[in-house]
């Protein structure tokens, strides 16, 4: 059965939709392409931003924390995807990579959540608080990379009580088997809905009507 999503009570997570991610020259990019250009990741995040936008949809963009020197240096015990940052300086405040890609910055009226040190996009931010008091009920999640930030992110909007719906096709990570562990094997045990980018929109237009 097909989600039913109420416009006032329903947001769309868009989680770290960076340069670094999203467009060619990002720091991370080259490591997504191949299952980014499978599943039509840019294409099917452009047709979700433009669908629920149409639907009058809450927007919410949920980034990661960009990278500044000192970060994590004197950390007692940072995380490996923080070492990678703290090396790489992926997302760097101040430059290119750290920048919205410009198909999915910000407009008037969305939510820009305080950014994320981890991988869930309600840890330590004020996303949950501004979801709730919107009256938001329900959350559809995409952006990056599937098996970190979406998952956490989605996971735990489970626990605070929110509806869930994932889609696989608006989201890649850096292998097939990191793809199938998110969506097969993860995904499974706590979202409310697993829908494809053409199912999600349907779902909305039938809302609308």
């Amino acid at each position: 059965m097909v989600a039913a999503y109420p416009r006032k009570r329903t947001a769309f997570l868009l989680v770290d939709p960076f340069n670094d991610f999203l467009s060619e020259g990002g720091k991370v990019y080259p490591r997504l392409k191949p299952i980014a250009d499978e599943v039509g990741l840019l294409d099917n995040l452009r047709r979700l931003d433009g669908a629920v936008r149409a639907a009058d949809i809450q927007v919410a963009i949920v980034p990661h924390r960009r990278w500044e020197p000192g970060d994590y240096e004197d950390w007692d015990h940072p995380n490996p995807t923080q070492q990678r940052i703290m090396h790489q300086h992926q997302f760097a405040r101040g430059e290119w990579g750290g920048e919205w890609h410009p198909d999915f910055a910000p407009k008037p009226g969305d939510i820009v959540a305080q950014e994320h040190w981890g991988q869930s996009g309600f840890a330590n931010t004020d996303l949950d608080m501004r979801l709730k008091q919107k009256g938001i009920t329900h959350v559809i999640v995409a952006g990056l990379l599937a098996n970190t930030c979406i998952d956490t992110t989605a996971r735990y909007a489970m626990e605070l009580g929110y509806h869930v719906t994932l889609v696989p096709d608006a989201t890649a990570a850096f292998s097939h088997e990191l793809m199938h562990a998110a969506h097969e094997l993860s995904a499974p045990t706590f979202a409310h809905a697993i829908l494809t980018t053409a199912e999600v929109i349907a779902a909305l237009q039938e809302a609308q009507g």
